[in-house]
Order: structure tokens, then sequence, then C-alpha cells
């Protein structure tokens, strides 16, 4: 448990340190990892554009090189393995919900199917691609479109969000005091610790 307290005492917070959790990753064998699979080159959770394998040396294992793209990102990365050895693959999954809301600053308010709101997460960004699909959804939203968007997220995001959202909403309640901040910041730290999220596709609801 972390403990945060402001020097007047006047508010005692207690919640879970931000840890680890549950495996972000799964160990699968290089040579049985196909192209547009999932893998993790320079600690980065990439899909598989390109894979090829050497032939067996004398002395030495045949060795897969495989090109990824970040899927957050669209860097591309690059990584030789033996065949024979283990590669870190991420958890990767997609969920859709119904979009509720687009801020002016960008922040999305979304509804899962159970009712459930997510109000961290911003319309997409960092390549040409996905500033082109947040242009469509804003626009799309603004002419009263009912959407519904798929999100993309890495390790388990949906176990650890209550606690970093409640440290964000209850930061930003208190953002002009100490506590506040720090609040925020512990929030953020959740975020991170949990995984990376991204809205990835939108659809109309009714429509192709």
């Amino acid at each position: 448990m972390a403990y945060l307290a402001d020097h007047d005492h006047e508010h005692d917070v207690h919640f879970e340190s931000a840890d680890a959790g549950a495996s972000k990753t799964y160990p699968q064998q290089a040579g049985t990892i196909r192209k547009n699979a999932y893998i993790v080159i320079n600690n980065r959770p990439c899909k598989v554009a390109d894979v090829s394998t050497s032939k067996t040396g004398k002395h030495g294992h045949a060795k897969c090189h495989f090109v990824g793209i970040d899927i957050f990102t669209g860097k591309k990365y690059e990584d030789l393995t033996p065949s024979s050895h283990n590669c870190d693959v991420p958890h990767v999954n997609r969920t859709e919900y119904t979009l509720l809301d687009v801020s002016d600053d960008g922040f999305v308010s979304l509804m899962d199917e159970k009712g459930n709101t997510v109000d961290h997460l911003t319309l997409p960004k960092g390549t040409d691609e996905l500033e082109k699909l947040a242009v469509q959804i804003r626009e799309d939203f603004a002419t009263g479109k009912e959407l519904v968007v798929a999100v993309l997220s890495v390790s388990g995001v949906a176990d650890k969000q209550g606690t970093a959202m409640w440290l964000l909403q209850w930061g930003r309640r208190l953002l002009s005091d100490s506590l506040g901040q720090q609040a925020l910041a512990r929030g953020q730290a959740h975020l991170e610790a949990m995984g990376e999220e991204m809205i990835c596709a939108v659809k109309t609801v009714g429509g192709a």
C-alpha cells in the first residue's frame, strides 16, 4: 500500500501502488511467430510486418529476423532471435465502446457494454493515419452520428483502471493544492503501469 497525505493532514488517501500485477507478456518460441502476429521488440509492443528465417549453420541455430511496427506509435523495429528461443509476446486486446462525448482538448468519454464509462482516453494521435482517424471521429460526432470506437490495449488495463481513474478524477478536483497534484501523478503512474491504450478504429452504428 502507498500512503499519500497533505502537510495539513486535511486529507488522508490510501491506494494500491502501481505494481506490474499480472504479466504483460507471455513467452512464445520465435520460430512459431508469424506475420501479423504480435511481438515485443525493444520493450515495445509490435505487430509483425515481416519475418524471415535463416538456414541452420553448422555450429548454430536458425535465426528469425523480425520486422515489427509499434502498434501505438507506428515506429519500425527489428530483431534477430534464434528460432528455438522464446520471444516476449504482449497481451493485446480490442474492445468496443460507444462514444458519448468529445471534449475541446481531445479527451473522449466512452461507455462499455455494461454501462461503465471511460474518461481517460484521448483522440488518437502520433501518426498521419491516426490523426486522420481523430478528425473523422470529431467530424462524425459533430454531425450527430452514433459512433462505436475500438480501443486497442496492452496488458491488464481493465483490472487497474478503477484505481487510476479515481486518482485522476480526485486529483483534478484538488489540482490547486499539492495533494491534488500528487494524486494526478500517481494516477498517471497507474496508467503507465497498466499498459497502453489507443482508439484504433471507428464505425457508425447502423452503418457499414
